[in-house]
């Protein structure tokens, strides 16, 4: 293909198509109609002599030829996007543009209502999703561009993907006030429940894929004890739901715990084994550090969730 005869401005057809796969909203999401999306479609298979996408019931499937073109295409538009906006003050409030946050829904808790006021207050044209990171594979969410950021525990990250540490989670217990277990015992709330009690209440574990072991049997191995799991779900939000409306227990970061403890009727205690706390790390392509926007969301999540230890020194310092 001759480079020379060939309409860039296909690329920004293609690259629509691929984040959309609908000709109506990749028209919507660069200004063209339908019939020009379509159009355009029609030349670009010509061009690359593939059919680039097969319908499926009302989307739009990309063939493996034009999905193997959409990680390259991404780099490019980023990197012009980074270009142009070193050649102009970045004004949040004037920018309209989407971003992808992957992350557990811890995050849907701890940082999207912040995140939700601050764009409404700061910047009104831009929309923000947390979308669920691939299971154990939050550095294929980067690299497919599925996501912009991602908050993830500390993994093994490649050399294109830059790191920043944001805050410690620190684990303890929920239960239900009123858990009878716990009131027979006398624990209260904010105490330390006693190793034998802790090891023989029915526990309910955050596992996103298939697992009966988190941290808290890790650090009760290294003392040769063991809980009693009796119940796993892959998201946080599903476990302390649970844990208000029954007898289990549940092992929460202790910022989402002190969160959501007073509304759900919900007793936070301290545990009786050392778990090792886990650091959560924001990380992304290192394509996108100079691009003015993505400097503006990477700070912004940093201004919400760094301070979250500090929030739990300063209430135990209180009690």
């Amino acid at each position: 293909m001759n480079l020379l005869s060939f309409d860039l401005n296909l690329l920004r057809v293609l690259d629509a198509l691929l984040r959309e796969q609908s000709t109506v909203k990749a028209g919507r999401r660069i200004g063209l109609s339908q019939p020009a999306v379509s159009s355009a479609l029609g030349r670009l298979r010509l061009s690359l002599d593939d059919p680039l996408f097969i319908r499926q019931g009302q989307r739009i499937v990309p063939t493996d030829f034009a999905r193997s073109l959409e990680a390259p295409l991404r780099g490019i538009f980023d990197d012009l996007g980074t270009l142009l906006s070193e050649l102009d003050e970045f004004d949040p409030s004037a920018t309209v543009q989407d971003f992808k946050i992957a992350g557990s829904d811890f995050f849907a808790d701890m940082l999207m209502p912040k995140v939700a006021s601050a764009i409404t207050e700061r910047a009104p044209g831009m929309r923000v999703q947390l979308v669920n990171p691939r299971p154990d594979d939050f550095v294929g969410t980067i690299e497919s561009y599925a996501a912009d950021l991602a908050l993830t525990p500390l993994i093994e990250l490649p050399d294109w993907v830059e790191r920043m540490p944001v805050f410690k989670s620190q684990f303890v217990l929920i239960a239900r006030n009123g858990n009878p277990e716990l009131d027979k015992a006398v624990v209260e709330p904010g105490g330390v429940v006693p190793l034998d009690l802790f090891c023989e209440l029915r526990h309910v574990l955050v596992a996103p894929q298939a697992g009966w072991k988190g941290p808290g049997d890790t650090a009760l191995s290294r003392i040769g004890r063991a809980r009693r799991v009796v119940m796993t779900m892959p998201v946080f939000s599903g476990v302390y739901n649970l844990v208000a409306r029954s007898d289990f227990v549940a092992l929460l970061p202790h910022q989402l715990a002190d969160d959501i403890a007073p509304r759900l009727g919900l007793s936070v205690y301290d545990i009786p084994v050392s778990v090792d706390p886990a650091t959560i790390y924001m990380i992304w392509h290192k394509r996108r550090t100079g691009n003015a926007a993505h400097h503006w969301l990477r700070s912004l999540a940093l201004e919400i969730l760094s301070p979250l230890d500090e929030m739990h020194n300063a209430a135990n310092s209180t009690a």
